[in-house]
């Protein structure tokens, strides 16, 4: 199954790197927004749209990205990294989801997970989550990758 993933990653390469642990396992090509036009992703069978999280937001530019996006009948899912964990009433893959779901994609469940952040009142004390993510966020991240390579109808 051809793959693509969209990924924004500006701060310290964390969501990057989940990115290449999952492109790793599905064999896919990883580009940025700026890097991927709007009619790409009609062009593969999977896309994983990416980056890391702001004030409980995904990154504008992917969100732009994610807009610009004709309609669609792709599977698509949502990865990223944080410093601070979702909440619960109100997780911040939740828009992006629902944006692609009206675009016409079949969204599968979102990947998440922790990692370095250092803005503030982070960055008074050298940030949080200072090793992550770690190898095992990255075997996650590849075990993911392999339950949609390997279950292609499951969805959200």
């Amino acid at each position: 199954m051809k793959t693509l993933l969209v990924c924004t990653s500006v701060s310290h390469g964390n969501t990057r790197r989940v990115a290449q642990a999952m492109a790793d396992v599905l064999d896919a090509r990883v580009l940025t927004p700026q890097e991927a036009s709007a009619t790409d992703p009609a062009g593969y069978g999977l896309v994983g749209f990416g980056s890391g999280v702001f004030s409980q937001r995904m990154h504008p530019d992917l969100l732009a990205f994610a807009r610009a996006l004709p309609p669609s009948s792709g599977r698509a899912f949502v990865f990223a990294t944080s410093g601070l964990p979702q909440l619960p009433f109100a997780p911040f893959t939740r828009p992006l989801t629902r944006l692609l779901h009206a675009k016409g994609f079949a969204v599968e469940p979102a990947f998440t997970c922790r990692a370095l952040d250092t803005w503030p009142p982070f960055n008074l004390i050298g940030g949080i989550n200072q090793q992550r993510p770690d190898e095992d966020d990255l075997s996650a991240a590849r075990a993911f990758a392999r339950a949609r390579k390997n279950h292609p109808t499951t969805t959200a």
